[in-house]
Parts: structure tokens; C-alpha cells; sequence
């Protein structure tokens, strides 16, 4: 059975605007000169019966102004993108699907910040995608964090 090149299509989930330009940055130098598809994916939470934090209509707002910086940063490179708005009640699981109905070789992101004790009491997306996708999965460091560590 014959493979085909591990990164040829990526899925990037893009949490916010912060996230955005932190990802796009790290991931950068991987798809650079690449002939890859990339598809930048954003997933609207839905509260599954419960009323939502924020309407469907600001979610969708805020979707257009993180895919607006990942256009930005990813023209600098001249990596052609395409960019999706997903809705779920299960973050991670909505981007192990959207990456299925992509095709893609690899779910490729930066960890979100927050400290343990956040990431335990909401649930930690990273975890869920490391140990539930059925393909690969590309954790990159943040570029603009390891600056100003050392």
C-alpha cells in the first residue's frame, strides 16, 4: 500500500485571534515551499441544551477576524489556505471529524495557554486530540513563547 507524504493535507484548529497568529507563526516554517493543503478550521461551541456564553452571530465574528490573521500571516509566506467554520458540543471531536471529511494526513497545532488546574477543570482539548484522532498529530511549540523563554 503506497503512502503519501506525511504533511501533503494539515488540518489547523484555531482557537482565537492570539491563537491565530501564534500557530500560523509556528507553523510557517513546515509549509513553507510546500506544495500541502491546509485547511485552517475554527470550531463555534455549542452548548448542547444550554444556553450558549455568546450568540452564534458573535462566535461567527470573532471566526472571520481569527481567519482574517491567518490570512494575513500565511500571505506573508504566499501558503495558500483554506479556511472552515465547524459547530459542535464536543471541541475535539469536531476537529478529529473536520479533519476526517478533509482528508487530512495530520491535525498540526500550537498548545493553548492556561495552567493545570484550567486545563483539568474545562477539559483539555490537546489531550483529547493526542489520545482520540485516528491520525497523526502535530503539537509545534509557540514560536513567540520559546522567544521569550530563553
Amino acid at each position: 500500500m503506497a503512502h503519501k507524504p506525511l504533511l501533503d493535507c494539515v488540518f489547523v484548529p484555531i482557537a482565537s485571534v492570539e491563537d491565530a497568529r501564534a500557530t500560523a507563526r509556528a507553523v510557517t516554517p513546515y509549509l513553507r515551499d510546500r506544495d500541502a493543503t491546509v485547511v485552517v478550521g475554527h470550531v463555534i461551541e455549542k452548548a448542547g441544551g444550554a444556553p450558549d456564553k455568546a450568540s452564534v452571530e458573535q462566535r461567527e465574528r470573532l471566526a472571520e477576524e481569527i481567519f482574517e490573521v491567518v490570512d494575513d500571516e500565511f500571505a506573508n509566506e504566499d501558503i495558500s489556505h483554506e479556511c472552515h467554520v465547524r459547530y459542535g458540543t464536543d471541541v475535539a471531536d469536531t476537529i478529529i471529524d473536520a479533519a476526517d471529511e478533509f482528508d487530512a494526513d495530520a491535525i498540526v497545532f500550537t498548545p493553548r495557554g492556561g495552567s493545570r488546574w484550567l486545563r483539568l477543570l474545562t477539559g483539555d482539548v490537546s489531550l483529547s486530540l493526542v489520545t482520540q484522532s485516528d491520525r497523526p498529530v502535530v503539537v509545534l511549540p509557540d514560536v513567540e513563547e520559546a522567544d521569550t523563554d530563553g
